[in-house]
């Protein structure tokens, strides 16, 4: 008899991720005890360690989804985890700095996190935040029901000039010619880097 196993997995960033994998697993006999974003526990009583670990990896790749091999991928995997639920349900009122949500969260120095996440990711936290933030930016544009002052005021901008800027810089066009084109590109969190 198995005893439960956790894996941590890379790049799950969405509750649609969560169904799919969790209906595939039941398919092949493994019961999922918990499933959140990024982390999976699971049993199998009459499965081997191996067979759930190979059941797990399948279910996994075909999806398009990584076991995460290490600590060090794991943090890296939270810290992403971390930001993109920050953006769930605008407006976004960060108390606190974002480097000491994330200390504070991962309960590990903000300077090693930023150096494993630099190490990792070849961007810095921020860099990755503010992608984040645009991503945002435009499926709010893309609703139509928010002018860009108010779009501003969500998603915490001191300004519009300073979205206007961020946006511009990241998108490669401004706000009003996106919103116009109306033939919109967004990414998906997991595609971000």
């Amino acid at each position: 008899m198995s005893e439960p196993k956790e894996f941590w997995i890379k790049n799950m960033v969405c509750n649609r991720c969560l169904k799919v994998i969790m209906q595939e697993l039941q398919e092949l006999g493994v019961t999922v005890l918990s499933l959140e974003l990024g982390r999976l526990l699971v049993e199998a009583p009459k499965k081997t360690n191996n067979e759930i670990v190979n059941a797990v990896t399948t279910v996994l790749h075909a999806n398009d989804f990584e076991i995460v091999q290490s600590e060090e991928e794991m943090l890296v995997e939270r810290i992403k985890l971390i930001l993109i639920e920050q953006l769930q349900e605008p407006p976004l009122y960060i108390k606190v700095k974002i480097s000491e949500l994330l200390a504070s969260s991962l309960h590990r120095d903000y300077k090693t996190l930023s150096k494993l996440f630099s190490a990792n990711e070849q961007t810095t936290i921020e860099k990755y935040f503010i992608k984040l933030k645009i991503e945002k930016v435009k499926e709010l544009i893309q609703l139509k029901q928010h002018s860009f002052s108010e779009i501003g005021y969500l998603l915490d901008y001191s300004s519009i000039n300073h979205l206007s800027r961020q946006f511009k810089e990241v998108v490669g066009m401004s706000m009003t010619d996106y919103k116009n084109t109306e033939n919109w590109k967004r990414n998906f969190y997991d595609e971000i880097i």
